[in-house]
């Protein structure tokens, strides 16, 4: 199943998902293993593993929500 960009989550939820991010960054900056890093969090150990490698190639910026796809109009 697909979802709408962003998830299907409203601005909260991505807040809420992207700090759970951040916080698996600073575990990946110390090294710790994908399986701690995923117990603490309460995530699955592959999306741990997921996220470091988009980490590894994009650094932080690169475990930030994106705008979506197609911006609505203004106005």
């Amino acid at each position: 199943m697909r979802y709408a960009q962003g998830g299907g989550l409203r601005r909260p939820e991505q807040a809420a998902r992207e700090r759970i991010r951040m916080l698996a960054a600073k575990g990946f900056e110390r090294g710790e293993k994908s399986m701690v890093i995923a117990k603490d969090l309460r995530v699955s150990r592959r999306s741990v593993e997921r996220r470091r490698r988009s980490w590894r190639e994009n650094g932080v910026d690169g475990l930030r929500f994106s705008r979506p796809a197609k911006a609505r109009k203004v106005g």
